[in-house]
């Protein structure tokens, strides 16, 4: 399953997003050579298919009495790069990207407003089980391990895969972990990706190869940075995401391609009274063109599902 979205003009701007995480890159290691050129000029899409998007009352039925009557859920987001949530202007500035807008799309068809936390990855997930917040955001990939303490809504379908530097010609593609013995991969704190490499990591004493490294980093533009500076070998994050990095030039990385596709979903704590009245509104969005502009303007559309569901199980 290796679809790529088409190069289409609205890609290539929402590529540039990328821009505000190499200027971190570049002020967190002194380092002002190309990769903080230009980036003071780098908007998200202007496009807004949110805004035209109104209560369904047959949908917003669905929601327990008592958020209906509050009119407001605690949301906490992971806000990490672009096209799923990042701040283009600046953390004291609103964050944009395709969970942003999805997640206010849904509040809108439900006649709620979202008390926004920005969070960090790997603590929004249990918060949820303590109510701190109602429903998470921040890419996250529906697993069988998650599935014993989270529900899931599903909005996209994502996934992990790996990225090196531009220059990097050993390797070529990852289709199995026996590809990266020997070598340092480094990805983020809480993900699947880390849960990944993790359970396998004895995959390469098995082949007889020496094991592959892993390095756990809280932020993308870290990451990139070890990467830029030859302290990791390879990158394991989204598709999406790193479909994004490598369109900008200034990244100097290059997608290796898919490894392993996941269901990407708003989370809530087990046994939630809220995901009905979610995946109405996921469907709603889908059958009337809201949700596949959305993907639009941020360039995943190959990544969109036709339904969203309630737990899938994990992709084999």
């Amino acid at each position: 399953m290796t679809h790529r979205p088409p190069r289409t003009p609205l890609r290539a701007t929402a590529a540039l997003a990328l821009l505000p995480l190499l200027t971190l890159t570049a002020c967190g290691t002194g380092d002002t050579g190309s990769a903080a050129v230009g980036a003071q000029g780098s908007p998200a899409p202007t496009d807004d298919p949110v805004a035209a998007v109104r209560e369904v009352d047959s949908v917003a039925a669905l929601l327990p009495a008592g958020v209906r009557e509050a009119g407001t859920l605690k949301i906490g987001s992971s806000i990490g790069f672009p096209p799923g949530a990042y701040y283009p202007n600046g953390a004291d500035k609103a964050p944009a990207g395709q969970d942003i807008d999805l997640a206010d799309a849904v509040a809108k068809v439900l006649g709620l407003k979202l008390e926004r936390q920005d969070a960090s990855f790997e603590t929004i997930l249990p918060a949820l089980g303590s109510g701190k917040y109602d429903v998470g955001t921040g890419n996250f990939g529906v697993t069988t391990e998650r599935l014993k303490t989270i529900d899931f809504v599903t909005y996209i379908n994502d996934g992990q895969g790996f990225a090196v530097k531009d220059d990097n010609d050993s390797v070529k593609k990852v289709t199995d972990l026996k590809q990266l013995c020997g070598l340092t991969i480094g990805t983020g704190a809480g993900t699947t990706f880390e849960a990944t490499l993790t359970a396998q990591k004895d995959v390469c004493a098995k082949a007889g190869k020496k094991p592959y490294d892993v390095k756990v980093y809280s932020e993308n533009a870290a990451t990139l940075t070890a990467l830029q500076q030859g302290r990791i070998d390879v990158i394991m994050s989204t598709i999406n995401g790193l479909r994004y990095q490598a369109a900008q030039p200034a990244s100097h990385t290059r997608f290796l391609g898919e490894y392993h596709r996941l269901d990407v979903g708003f989370a809530f704590k087990k046994g939630s009274p809220l995901t009905k009245a979610f995946r109405a509104a996921v469907d709603h969005l889908i059958e009337d063109g809201t949700y596949r502009r959305i993907l639009g303007k941020w360039g995943t559309t190959a990544s969109a599902i036709d339904a969203s569901r309630i737990n899938p199980p994990e992709h084999a």
